[in-house]
């Protein structure tokens, strides 16, 4: 039976809105912040739980979060605290997008958002990791989405430092440790736990985490957990039996290539040495998918390493450090082939050398003959950069011609970058009764294998690819104004993106 939520506590500063979300040991409250004025998510600890343990295990929680959560994919912390009626309470980054478990409950995702989503969470998890946390409790319903589409995990209330030794798997929620009930006794979600969760004394490792992030992006694929069997017993002791045996119910679409079920499966694997030693490498996994899909490869945000200061140079006294971000391995050349050149940059020829100044052998004669010879072609070369200049001049006024092969290249197809896609009258016409809206683009610069990334402006993580040259956007209200995204997509690169709004 479900309980009924507590009241929202007061606190000095904060203005209650309503109720967003309760689990076994808290609440969470929307409240609006006063200074600075914006909205947050209350996590709030219930009153009859309020043991040591507990009081501990929400401390720990506020503690580790704020350590993470400056990862872009974490969400944030700004404050912790008790109320006047004494109840702790965590105020948090609010998440007004759906989470995970309602996107993939309402619409299984995308291949291209599922791949980017995972990317995302792993480099979330990689930075827990490498903090010394395990997270042991990913899930669908821990992932939510920020404003910009964003995932962002959460609620860390059963992580563990591992880089202090800490090994049981209480916190938050955990349960009565006599429960008959095995998720509830050692506080984790049974359908996304590996097998060493089952155990009478838990062992989670990084490994641990990575077998859980797998399998929540195998859910939001197929719609349901991954050892669930439609149709057939799927009680708790059911979905434990077939973790350990390691009996993955396949993925029902065609859309789904095999290496990607190849990479979930060795995510998922029942024995942990057969999974990926790191999360670095499962993502790395989900991006050569990227890559053999023809899609931009995710970048996996990860922290800067601590560096020594080196000494300023004069005038460059200010610096700026890069994000990192770790980009799926290139793929080598071919041996015996030279490197292709950049486009954009012209070649530049060996420098003639200077005349020697010293007296030299040569009959009488040749030296006012090759003074003659070097005086014509520099007037030759004076001509032919003119010639170049003017062509260069001349060209600009309309479009650059493709590049063509050359006999040096070997002769094989030039490589061109993807072009901006070009909208006409009419590129968005809404249907008779408003509630969808067809729009069209063209393809400036058509190539073999072009595909096309489009997305709504207000959610572009939900960007889908499509081959021909128009997309249908449907659940409109009628009279709103709709606007789309649109880039075109070459040999795993996307060039710059045309919106297209109604009008």
């Amino acid at each position: 039976m479900q309980r009924p939520p507590s009241s929202p506590p007061e606190i000095e500063g904060y203005v209650v809105d309503r109720l967003i979300g309760s689990g076994g040991f808290s609440d969470v409250f929307l409240y609006e912040q006063q200074l600075p004025r914006r909205k947050v998510a209350v996590k709030v600890l219930l009153t009859h739980e309020l043991t040591a343990g507990a009081r501990a295990a929400f401390t720990s929680e506020a503690d580790l979060m704020a350590r993470l959560s400056t990862h872009p994919y974490i969400v944030t912390i700004y404050q912790a605290g008790v109320a006047r009626d004494g109840r702790p309470y965590l105020v948090m980054e609010y998440c007004s997008r759906p989470s995970l478990d309602e996107r993939y409950k309402r619409q299984p995702l995308s291949v291209v958002d599922a791949l980017r989503t995972g990317i995302r969470l792993a480099g979330a998890v990689a930075t827990a990791h490498a903090a010394g946390i395990l997270h042991r409790d990913i899930k669908p319903a821990n992932v939510l989405t920020n404003d910009y589409g964003w995932p962002a995990l959460t609620d860390f209330g059963i992580a563990s430092d591992f880089a202090d030794g800490a090994d049981s798997a209480g916190g938050l929620h955990a349960a009565d440790a006599e429960s008959p009930d095995p998720e509830a006794s050692i506080g984790m979600s049974v359908p996304w736990s590996p097998p060493e969760m089952f155990a009478d004394v838990p062992t989670p490792d990084v490994r641990s985490d990575i077998f859980s992030l797998a399998a929540t992006i195998h859910t939001v694929l197929a719609g349901r957990t991954p050892f669930e069997v439609p149709g057939g017993p799927n009680g708790t002791h059911d979905v434990i039996a077939r973790i350990e045996r390691g009996q993955v119910t396949p993925l029902q679409r065609d859309d789904v290539p095999p290496t990607l079920s190849a990479v979930l499966a060795k995510g998922m694997a029942p024995r942990r040495e057969n999974r990926y030693p790191t999360v670095i490498e499962f993502a790395r996994g989900l991006q050569r998918v990227e890559l053999e899909l023809g899609y931009a490869p995710t970048t996996i945000e990860l922290p800067m390493e601590d560096e020594p200061p080196a000494a300023p140079v004069e005038g460059e006294e200010t610096r700026l450090r890069a994000v990192p971000e770790v980009q799926a391995q290139p793929l080598a050349p071919a041996r015996g082939t030279a490197a292709a050149p950049v486009r954009g940059t012209a070649a530049v020829p060996e420098p003639t050398p200077e005349p020697s100044a010293e007296p030299s052998a040569e009959p009488r004669g040749t030296g006012s003959r090759r003074r003659i010879l070097i005086a014509v072609l520099a007037v030759l070369a004076v001509l032919a950069l003119a010639a170049v200049v003017l062509a260069v001049v001349i060209g600009g006024r309309g479009s650059a011609p493709a590049p063509t092969p050359s006999a040096e290249s070997g002769g094989g197809p030039a490589v061109v970058g993807p072009s901006v896609p070009q909208a006409s009258n009419g590129a968005a016409v809404p249907s008779a009764d408003g509630r969808s809206v067809v729009f069209t683009w063209s393809n400036p610069r058509p190539q073999s294998g072009d595909v096309y990334y489009w997305a709504r402006a207000e959610t572009p993580s939900e960007r889908q690819a499509v081959q021909q040259t128009s997309a249908t956007v449907t659940g409109v209200v009628p009279g709103s104004r709709v606007c789309i995204d649109v880039e075109i997509g070459r040999a795993g690169a996307t060039g710059d993106p045309l919106t297209i709004c109604t009008g």
